[in-house]
């Protein structure tokens, strides 16, 4: 074991201890898979990544993203937390403007964004297809929705699979209580949404001033967001994720292909565990998705490894 520099950031956040916290080794160097996994099973954060001498031509760095329970291909809060502590700790990139991130999905691209302290990585490439009814209607079960509660369902992979619900409204998606136990035997990650404008019109109508005032004071308190996002990975070992970058990255793709968003919104996620993450969605002229948000150095050390 040795000492080696360590940070713990926020991400999707710029206030501290609002985001999603990730744990950064920035020297990986010698360490073993199982030292790596071990290490991520202990800081007991829904990712741990360390980070690497690159690879492959053209990457500036290379991380390695664990949870408690797994390795992953690929993650988002993951990528922009690595890239805001890796720049934070002098790093500079080979190119201009654009950091590239080597992962093991590939390479990834990641750039400044228009608010401060923020960055958005490109969204990798999406395979996506409708799901089982079987798998839905047990998936369903798991979370205590109504078949009319879905509006849509695909399976989405970026790198990291996830079955995606386009639920009725952002109150069905706060609401849910979902069986973890149910979701971890199912050994899939489960990702919700619901768009916040058609929320409260529809519930407000037949009510009493009284009902109204209390159903508002109830309601998602997002009013700087378009999408209300949950997501739950019990079969990683994290029963609900506070904000996602991967699943809003896949779930981006798929909705505005569809033409349920415009092409630039912001999703807001983590309310439901006291968080109050935002991610800055966009898709460009060439038709990249790009995932960004704000990120805060809380921790700045070291650690034996």
């Amino acid at each position: 074991m040795r000492t080696r520099p360590f940070k713990q950031v926020d991400v999707f956040t710029g206030e501290r201890y609002r985001g999603n916290p990730l744990a950064v080794v920035l020297d990986a160097s010698d360490l073993s898979d199982d030292a790596m996994q071990r290490f991520a099973h202990w800081t007991n954060l829904s990712e741990t990544v360390f980070l690497l001498p690159p690879t492959m031509a053209g990457a500036d760095y290379r991380v390695r993203i664990f949870t408690p329970g797994a390795e992953l291909g690929f993650a988002g809060h993951p990528t922009l937390g690595a890239c805001h502590a890796w720049l934070a700790a002098g790093g500079r990139p080979r190119g201009t403007g654009v950091v590239v991130q080597q992962c093991e999905i590939g390479l990834v691209n990641i750039r400044p964004s228009e608010t401060k302290d923020a960055l958005a990585f490109e969204a990798p490439p999406l395979q996506r297809r409708a799901p089982s009814p079987s798998l839905l209607a047990r998936v369903a079960g798991a979370l205590g929705l109504k078949a009319s509660q879905i509006v849509a369902a695909q399976c989405l992979d970026n790198g990291t699979p996830w079955l995606g619900l386009l639920l009725d409204g952002a109150h069905t998606v706060m609401a849910l209580t979902p069986d973890h136990r149910t979701l971890k035997e199912l050994g899939q990650k489960i990702g919700v949404a619901a768009l916040i404008e058609q929320d409260a019109a529809p519930a407000l109508i037949g009510r009493s001033n009284r009902e109204a005032r209390a159903f508002r004071r109830s309601a998602p308190a997002a009013p700087d967001a378009q999408l209300e996002v949950r997501a739950f990975a019990a079969s990683v070992g994290v029963e609900e994720d506070p904000v996602t970058g991967s699943f809003n990255a896949s779930l981006a793709q798929w909705l505005i292909a569809e033409g349920h968003l415009p092409e630039r919104y912001v999703a807001a996620q983590g309310q439901c565990l006291g968080r109050a993450g935002r991610v800055q969605v966009e898709r460009d002229a060439e038709g990249r998705v790009w995932i960004g948000g704000q990120s805060v150095t809380c921790i700045d050390g070291s650690v034996t490894l």
